[in-house]
């Protein structure tokens, strides 16, 4: 599991990496150089978090915000810790989760939530059978995601037998063909009907004839035919150069082969719509089977055992360690700095970046789990430890994504997905196949579009409607975060400040509820 302070300092390093190395390098240079390589979970490993031990006046640092006081003292950090085997981290938790929404934070995530029990313990015996039970029903759905895709992949093989076999008769009817298509879509179909209709006959089938008793210019006959007239003519007025007995036996395949390809296109088609019918319903069932099965593999990795191994977990102690951690989100707006007369107004359009506060929870809880009804309590030694920091829009989003593609939730994503991952290797073909809807909507929507286009009242008024700019292409974020500007370096020192007054109110504020010494 990726430490989430390394991460932090990889993503920006210029504001929260350490400048050097233990050996004296350019830590911050070095982390660049590993993020461009090989990305922000690779630079994390060598990544240092920086230590703020800069003294100075909060109040007064914010109202100088040309100094920067913010980026000197960038992470701010308090911690909790007190032991008391009747108090559970529920109620920590609950109560901190239930007041950071107090103080502005409406967007609050759960960044870790990680257990791990000591194996001779009940607990550990209890949560390993219910995530037993979680793994058998998500393989009993899994199965029937397999056969779903075994007669999913049966069907397109068959449509595009069908599709390929329905435009041989497309070229054979369609009257924009030139008379070379339509003839070799003739001959295509001729030997369609030898192959598999003619063929039944047995004995008397065509083939079968002119390999047993010798009618060596049958095939040759039927197939050159144009039609029965054709077949049936003398050979001075245009026909075929046959004897009788051919003639007669050409003839009346060929009547029995017209028949047949006058009805096969309509059965044909009708087969492909029925086919295509039931390639959506197996789509949609697959679609159903995957959302079925995501409540028990995302409850089985969750009561996977995954939490970091230290010293005080021992095999035979009845002993549970926890970790969690939540990551607070406040907007700065720099709107209540440039009233208050700290920043001036051009700092309302400085940046296109915006920068958030964040107040980052980490619990640590080494605790002895106790039977309470049909669940446990859990008392023991819990460190709560408070962070601030701010983090650009941009920062925050790699922040995000690569927690998520972390190995304790890259596993869950990779198992929730293999329904999909798989559905993704033959998604061009079932969109050709499903996509006749879509196609019908697209043709609406431009209809629509050309209509109001067409309108002189539309057209008449468009320019009271705000100008719609394209937007150029999204900045590559995967191989490094631009720096901040001098602009905005003022932004997020005022941020920090922000975050640093939120997360000592929450830290003061839990002391003083629960009766522990504040300033």
């Amino acid at each position: 599991m990726v430490d989430i302070e390394k991460l932090i300092a990889a993503i920006s390093p210029g504001v929260y990496c350490k400048a050097r190395d233990k050996n004296g390098g350019d830590l911050r240079k070095k982390v660049k150089a590993i993020t461009k390589e090989e990305g922000y979970i690779a630079a994390a490993k060598e990544a240092q978090i920086i230590a703020s031990d800069e003294i100075f006046d909060p109040d007064n640092a914010k109202g100088d915000p040309f100094r920067l006081h913010g980026l000197k003292a960038a992470l701010e950090q308090h911690k909790i810790i007190y032991d008391s085997p009747a108090e559970s981290l529920e109620p920590i938790y609950f109560w901190i989760l239930d007041f950071l929404p107090r103080i502005g934070y409406k967007d609050i995530n759960k960044l870790v939530d990680n257990f791990v029990s000591a194996p001779g313990s009940a607990h550990f015996s209890e949560l390993g059978m219910k995530a037993t039970k979680m793994q058998e029903e998500a393989m009993k759905t899994l199965g029937a995601v397999n056969q779903v895709l075994k007669s999913i992949l049966n069907i397109l093989y068959d449509l595009k037998q069908f599709k390929i076999r329905l435009a041989t008769y497309e070229k054979y009817s369609h009257k924009e063909s030139s008379p070379e298509e339509r003839q070799g879509a003739l001959l295509s179909l001729k030997q369609i009907w030898l192959d598999s209709v003619d063929i039944q006959r047995g004995n008397t089938a065509i083939k079968a004839m002119a390999q047993q008793f010798d009618y060596v210019t049958l095939i040759d006959a039927f197939m050159a035919a144009r039609d029965t007239e054709h077949a049936a003519k003398p050979a001075e007025k245009g026909g075929l150069d046959l004897n009788d007995r051919v003639k007669r036996i050409v003839t009346q395949r060929l009547q029995e082969f017209f028949i047949w390809l006058e009805h096969s296109e309509h059965e044909l088609k009708k087969r492909f719509e029925i086919e295509k019918n039931y390639l959506r319903s197996q789509y949609n069932t697959i679609k159903l089977y995957a959302r079925w099965v995501k409540p028990y593999l995302e409850a089985a990795r969750k009561l996977e055992q995954n939490a970091t191994q230290t010293p005080g977990l021992v095999t035979a102690f009845n002993t549970i360690l926890l970790e969690l951690s939540i990551l607070a989100e406040c907007l700065y707006d720099p709107i209540d700095d440039i009233k208050a007369g700290f920043l001036p107004e051009m700092f309302k359009h400085a940046s296109k970046r915006t920068y958030t506060g964040l107040v980052w929870v980490d619990f640590k809880f080494r605790g002895i789990p106790q039977r309470a009804g049909q669940g446990y309590s859990y008392g023991g030694r819990t460190e709560v430890t408070f962070r601030a920091l701010a983090l650009n829009n941009e920062e925050l989003k790699v922040l995000k994504a690569e927690i998520e593609k972390d190995d304790f939730k890259g596993m869950l994503s990779w198992i929730e997905g293999a329904a999909d991952s798989s559905l993704k290797q033959i998604e061009k073909d079932i969109e050709e196949f499903l996509g006749d809807k879509k196609e019908d909507q697209k043709k609406a929507e431009d209809k629509k579009k050309k209509e109001q286009d067409d309108n002189p009242f539309t057209a008449l008024f468009s320019f009271f409607k705000p100008d719609e700019k394209k937007k150029g292409p999204a900045p590559d974020l995967s191989k490094g975060i631009a720096p901040d500007t001098n602009y905005e370096k003022v932004l997020r020192s005022q941020a920090i400040f922000d975050a640093r007054e939120k997360c000592l109110l929450v830290f003061e504020t839990y002391k003083k509820a629960h009766e522990m010494v504040a300033w």
